[in-house]
């Protein structure tokens, strides 16, 4: 890769405006495209109704966004403190079957004793 290459890498080429001859048909080709999507899937029915609503009800609209905000921030702060408080004491597999192989270890191995007590017995 030569020079201008990287440089286009770092710094970004510069945006185009819609109105340069060089990008226009572009533009317009790419807003035609969205406009037909958005009629397709009916999402400009969509976001003009909830422009109605919005209009008429404004104070409930507001409310109807904000407590979406908030429910998602509240949501995401709950969900990193549940894991935060999951995660303290997490082992590893090798760990944790050795600690089961020690405990099974132990309870297998009677304690040395002296073979002339067993005979005594």
């Amino acid at each position: 890769m030569n020079t201008k290459g990287f440089r286009r890498i770092l710094l970004g080429e510069s945006m185009p405006d819609k109105n340069d001859p060089q990008y226009k048909e572009k533009y317009e080709r790419d807003v035609n495209a969205g406009r037909k999507f958005a009629k397709v899937t009916r999402l400009d029915k969509l976001a003009a109704n909830i422009q109605c609503f919005a209009n008429k009800n404004k104070i409930l609209f507001l409310v109807i966004v904000f407590s979406i905000v908030i429910g998602t921030f509240t949501f995401n702060i709950y969900r990193l403190a549940r894991t935060y408080r999951n995660s303290q004491g997490v082992k590893s597999v090798t760990e944790m079957q050795d600690s089961l192989l020690r405990e099974r270890h132990k309870v297998l191995v009677s304690p040395i004793t002296d073979p002339q007590q067993i005979e005594q017995q």
